[in-house]
């Protein structure tokens, strides 16, 4: 049997990691890592941005939300109230906290920002890696500030070369003298063409729960996709997990689809979000510690995630591409 090698003098023909600078608007300087196993997917990681994942492409075909701002150089983040809306790449994985999932709020004069603000941290360290079996970007992110919280994240993410697949393994260190809150949540981002009105959700949850009143008005089509322009605003939904947390969407127009799966004990929340909007279309899977509520709802209810000293935790999903229901 001739070897696949044999037919290419560079594995870069078919397969590989490439890594450039954006040049244009507020993208300029942005570093990016795009990522082709060869079998079909391309996966571009930001090291400038937490070493979030901006897009996911599967034979051709676009997997993951790109929002209207597109790439923002962390240099225009701005923390204030929601402005962060303003450099919300979205792309397939914009990660939420440290220090804040969800609605801006204050506690004890600190104002905590929109979703935290981890994805506007670029990594102080951040290379790529390869076996037999799969492609690895390596990255350190901390957030950390004078006499305030003192964390940091290690982030692996893996790319199949055998097979369509991505996982995401995060560790995440108190590294400072003082107790501290760890909220974290995965905001993963469908879009079109992989989300049309013509997609099939499923969530394998035990209970649904809405955040507001409209998602309330809407709750008994939590699972249905409909075509852009058919919600006046976002709808949000909270999943409960009795085994291993499994969200899938598929697409019979393109014959793609997505399946995200994760430990509903490190992950207990689970959030689904919809908007629906012309131009503001995205479906939002996001498996988390909390739900985005913000950091003093969170507190009240007893549930907000504190590490002590040097303590770790650890979280992580896995995502296959799918060219079957």
């Amino acid at each position: 049997m001739v070897k696949e090698d044999y037919y290419f003098g560079n594995p870069d023909q078919i397969r590989g990691v490439e890594e450039c600078y954006l040049l244009e608007g507020k993208a300029d300087g942005v570093r990016i890592m795009r990522v082709r196993n060869g079998l079909g997917l391309e996966v571009t990681v930001c090291p400038d941005r937490c070493a979030d994942i901006t897009r996911v492409i599967f034979k051709g075909d676009n997997m993951g939300y790109f929002a209207p701002c597109g790439y923002v150089s962390s240099k225009y983040y701005d923390a204030n109230q929601s402005e962060m809306v303003r450099s919300f790449t979205g792309g397939f994985l914009t990660t939420c906290g440290l220090d804040n999932v969800g609605e801006v709020c204050e506690i004890d004069g600190i104002t905590y920002p929109l979703h935290g603000r981890i994805s506007n941290q670029p990594a102080k360290h951040c290379y790529w890696s390869e076996n037999d079996d799969d492609y690895t970007i390596h990255a350190i992110i901390s957030q950390a500030a004078l006499f305030m919280e003192k964390m940091e994240l290690v982030r692996e993410i893996h790319i199949g070369k055998k097979n369509n697949t991505i996982e995401i393994k995060d560790q995440i260190q108190n590294k400072g003298d003082k107790e501290s809150a760890c909220m974290f949540m995965y905001h993963m981002n469908m879009g079109y063409p992989l989300l049309s009105e013509h997609a099939q959700l499923q969530i394998n949850s035990c209970d649904v729960r809405p955040r507001n009143e409209y998602a309330r008005e809407h709750i008994s089509t939590w699972k249905e996709i409909s075509e852009p322009g058919s919600m006046t605003e976002e709808a949000c939904y909270y999943h409960s997990f009795e085994e291993k947390g499994v969200a899938k969407i598929y697409n019979p127009d393109i014959k793609k689809g997505v399946e995200i799966s994760f430990d509903p004990e490190s992950l207990p929340c689970f959030t689904e979000w919809k908007m629906m909007g012309k131009y503001d279309y995205v479906l939002g899977l996001e498996p988390g510690n909390c739900n985005p509520n913000g950091r003093k709802k969170v507190n009240q209810s007893g549930k907000l995630v504190m590490l002590k000293e040097n303590e770790i935790v650890k979280y992580g999903v896995k995502i296959k591409l799918l060219e079957e229901a």
